[in-house]
């Protein structure tokens, strides 16, 4: 019983319902719009939301090519990435990751977000990103998410 003398209802992994949303990047900040995904992949949009289970849905990102950062930080913005070698430390900035892998971008600044755990890495398998218009999820019927808080970028 938590304080008000009502029981705690927590839901079990076979009882969560996984819907699939289309969610339209471009134009649309990293970070800004990275936040609103983990909620999303997370469940915490859900008024059944359990921490402990991965009750979140699905997410598919598409136009991932188009989004900005303000002001400087496209240019400042630098990624670490580890070769697995002893000094195989490498960084990427933003403009060059946007040239070769702009899902990555996306899938990296959301996967930040999420807990550092085994929770995390099941969550973050439900995001699918897309650098082009086009996405092979029609199957599953996706809705368009509208976004509670959109802040479009400024280029």
């Amino acid at each position: 019983m938590n304080q008000h003398g009502k029981i705690t209802k927590s839901v079990r992994e076979q009882d969560v319902v996984r819907e699939w949303w289309v969610v339209d990047a471009a134009g649309l900040t990293v970070g800004r719009l990275a936040t609103q995904l983990a909620t999303v992949l997370r469940g915490k949009h859900k008024p059944s939301f359990t921490p402990h289970v991965d009750c979140g849905d699905f997410v598919v990102v598409i136009n991932a090519d188009k989004v900005v950062m303000e002001g400087k930080r496209a240019e400042q913005k630098e990624y670490f990435h580890n070769t697995g070698y002893p000094g195989g430390g490498r960084m990427r900035s933003f403009t060059n990751l946007m040239q070769t892998k702009p899902e990555e971008v996306m899938e990296l600044a959301v996967k930040g977000m999420l807990p550092k755990n085994s929770l995390g890495r099941m969550i973050i398998k439900k995001l699918k990103v897309y650098s082009g218009a086009e996405h092979p999820h029609a199957a599953q019927q996706p809705k368009p998410y509208e976004l509670p808080y959109l802040h479009l970028g400024t280029k």
